[in-house]
């Protein structure tokens, strides 16, 4: 069933040959090169699939140097770090019955795999199989071709927690639910399954396994981690097909699922249909260049953003939109969607949905609005419901952005009564809400002394205060704009102008009295002062101003770019990956490998040095991005840091989201077309583009001069032909404040009051 109305790009290109799901893959705990599955899924779609070839790596279950196969996974999880739930793998077997992890993998040749958005396939040396698979949005269909068609079944093995087979040999069905999760779920959870099949079932080669991997000659059982292994009267063809259907409703859903999505359709048709699906997808953004390796990473990371956040809704056989609620449990109409840390992907991926899928945004919106509903408070992490992870509530942001977008397909004033909630409650329950609230009112800033990253979280307050003030506004609410803008001068309460950085301060007032810029933890998350002394994309100009001016900032910005990547482990006690990462490239303070610092090289150009942002933005692009196994510089976390590639690429990026406004960057392409839904376009060419020509001349838009730096939301939206001129000399000229990209300080008289609070405060 077809999930929104979209508008269709005209000229379809092959572009699905280009991306590669490897990319990211090969990290560790330690060390993360993008920390990411191989998923083949649907866009958006609720149900994934990996490759599983190390179960006891928890989150890091596959690796692209590993050469055991232990089954096909289904799964949800969004980021190594919040782990997976509703997830259990699927394996072909012939010969003696063996279960347990260990005792069933089999070794496969790299060149007998092969990992695309819209299919996988791999050949089993020890079971001499072939398993393929092509997704829908909440099923799949696979085909296994047995050469030895004796003794052949199929092993379903779910993951710890309770779970329940049942198989009906006369129907040739499976069906079942497992619990498995790692939070964020209600105790009546389960993730349902149906699985038919196009064989026969042998009836005494079916039964059921338990957690320590006993067999018995059963057909149905419930209790802790249950499976079932199913054995096929395999046709003479050795060909058998699986379709499988899931659902968070129930299993009568599941079936549902199955019949809407897949039904009678072959897997080549399935296949067909998932190709098609990605190749509409990613063709709303087209490039041309000859340098295929770009537009392999342009390609790879186009599909990772539209991974995230997953649909978690389903569709009655009325086709009604329905969903199991993960807030309270409850079966609710409705869209709904999962699986996203708006910390992440607030910067980047949301601003991009803006621009290439704004129907489906307002959809997700309006399933956030859901979550309200049904959970008391806005989400900050969902995995399925609630994880609280994080610093602030930056949500914020989201709807902001959308909202002065002029996004719509959501209820503006229930989400804004569910913003205005956590900006000026306090939750009972510490997983819900602004830790800290109270403190926070009282004094401006989270005190050092009595909570953990008071840095980060005091700033993203501020700014979060400032996103949701936009809306104030825009609503007729004075009372909270004026309220929520003075709240947005806050961040100058912790500008320790003595060092030049934010600084974590205390209960009385003072300084915590130990300060190193390159220590981590403490009053930061995951960076130090370096990393976390940026977050004011509201009011660069007013952070210039208490930092010392325009020039010390920019003194500022060159030395955080070009000083040693040292760092101290700080209150983290060891070495953490981001640690790790920052350290091992030549970008001095600049950690692209973690969200906090995606904007700072675009801070040249919010000051008024747009050659600053140009040089590093290309050399970051070109330099730590590819679509290998090793080609991400850090976690990518549900499509914000390949998000932020593509934003690199098109030449601009959304410094401030809750401002409609695009600073300009560096565009990578010869020539980019993005296919708005509307049937617009937005052109954009490179004029003498080449590595070595990362900076700008001059920028026409619609055949006329553009001096601002930066695009306006609307001007691009109405259709664009956007030129650029590149040069590799750097252009020096001086910037009016007008074409500054927005400011706080620019547009308010707030820089005497910042000043003042700066004097008062130290």
């Amino acid at each position: 069933m077809k999930e929104i109305s979209e508008r269709k790009v005209v000229t379809i290109m092959n572009v699905l040959q280009y991306v590669n799901p490897l990319q990211g893959t090969a990290s560790t705990f330690h060390f993360s090169n993008g920390n990411t599955l191989p998923l083949i899924a649907r866009p958006f779609g609720m149900a994934a699939w990996s490759p599983q070839t190390d179960e006891a790596g928890k989150g890091w279950y596959f690796h692209p140097s590993h050469r055991h196969f232990e089954g096909i996974r289904l799964t949800h999880q969004p980021s190594p770090w919040i782990e997976d739930y509703g997830h259990l793998t699927i394996l072909p077997q012939t010969g003696p019955l063996a279960l347990s992890v260990a005792k069933r993998s089999s070794s496969f040749r790299s060149e007998d795999m092969s990992i695309k958005p819209d299919y996988f396939r791999i050949r089993l040396q020890r079971y001499n199989t072939l398993l393929e698979l092509s997704p829908t949005e909440r099923c799949a269909s696979m085909r296994m071709t047995f050469d030895d068609r004796q003794d052949a079944r199929v092993i379903v093995a779910p993951f710890t927690g309770e779970s329940s087979v049942s198989i009906d040999p006369v129907r040739r069905r499976l069906t079942g639910y497992t619990r498995a999760n790692s939070g964020g779920v209600p105790e009546n959870y389960a993730m349902y399954v149906v699985i038919d099949f196009d064989c026969d079932l042998d009836v005494q080669a079916c039964g059921v396994f338990d957690q320590n991997f006993n067999a018995s000659i059963s057909l149905h059982e419930a209790g802790d981690r249950i499976g079932a292994f199913i054995g096929l009267n395999v046709p003479q063809s050795g060909e058998v097909n699986l379709r499988m259907g899931t659902s968070f409703i129930s299993i009568e859903q599941a079936i549902t699922n199955l019949t809407q999505e897949i039904g009678t359709k072959s897997f080549d048709l399935i296949r067909a249909e998932a190709t098609q699906a990605w190749e509409e997808t990613l063709n709303r953004i087209q490039v041309e260049d000859q340098d295929e390796d770009k537009l392999s990473t342009f390609y790879t990371c186009l599909y990772r953003v539209c991974l995230f956040p997953r649909i978690w809704h389903e569709f009655t056989d009325q086709g009604e939109k329905v969903h199991y609620s993960p807030y309270n449990g409850q079966i609710v109409s409705g869209p709904m969607y999962c699986d996203n840390g708006f910390w992440d992907t607030y910067r980047t991926s949301y601003p991009l949905f803006s621009m290439l899928f704004p129907t489906r945004l307002g959809e997700i919106l309006e399933s956030y609005v859901s979550a309200y509903k049904e959970g008391g408070w806005m989400p900050k992490w969902s995995s399925p419901g609630e994880r609280s992870a994080m610093p602030g509530t930056l949500i914020d942001a989201v709807f902001a952005d959308a909202f002065v977008k002029g996004m719509g397909g959501f209820d503006v004033q229930t989400a804004y009564e569910g913003l205005l909630k956590h900006a000026c409650r306090a939750a009972e329950d510490p997983h819900l809400g602004r830790k800290g609230f109270r403190a926070y009112q009282e004094y401006g800033y989270l005190p050092a002394d009595q909570f953990h990253e008071s840095v980060s979280n005091t700033l993203d307050y501020v700014y979060g205060d400032f996103c949701i003030a936009q809306l104030a506004k825009s609503i007729g609410k004075p009372e909270d704009y004026t309220l929520l803008m003075e709240r947005a001068t806050n961040y100058a309460k912790l500008l320790d102008p003595t060092v030049g950085f934010m600084r974590g301060k205390k209960t009385d007032g003072g300084w915590v009295e130990e300060f190193d810029p390159i220590e981590w933890g403490g009053a930061y998350c995951e960076g130090g002062a370096w990393q976390c002394s940026w977050a004011v994309q509201h009011d660069i100009v007013g952070l210039a101003e208490v930092m010392g001016g325009k020039d010390v900032f920019l003194a500022r910005m060159n030395e955080l770019m070009t000083t040693s990547p040292k760092f101290k482990v700080g209150s983290y006690g060891f070495e953490i990956h981001e640690m790790s990462e920052m350290a091992s490239i030549n970008f001095g303070q600049f950690a692209i490998s973690n969200q906090p610092s995606f904007h700072i090289p675009y801070l040249f150009a919010a000051a008024g040095s747009p050659a600053g942002t140009q040089f590093w933005v290309r050399k970051t692009a070109e330099e730590l991005f590819s679509s290998a196994p090793d080609g991400l510089p850090g976690d990518e976390d549900n499509g914000s840091l390949c998000a932020w590639y593509i934003f690199a690429c098109m030449g601009m990026y959304p410094l401030c989201p809750g401002v409609p406004e695009y600073v300009i960057g560096s565009p990578m392409f010869e020539c980019m077309t993005i296919h708005l839904e509307s049937g617009k376009q937005i052109v954009i060419e490179a004029e003498h583009n080449a590595a070595d020509h990362p900076y700008v001349q001059s920028v026409q838009v619609n055949n006329e001069p553009h001096l601002p730096l930066f695009f306006a939301h609307d001007q691009l939206m109405e259709g664009a032909l956007i030129q650029f001129e590149m040069s590799d000399t750097p252009k020096e000229t001086d910037v009016e404040n007008k074409d500054l990209p927005y400011s706080m300080s620019l547009r308010m008289e707030t820089s005497n009051r910042i000043r003042k609070e700066i004097k008062h405060d130290n």
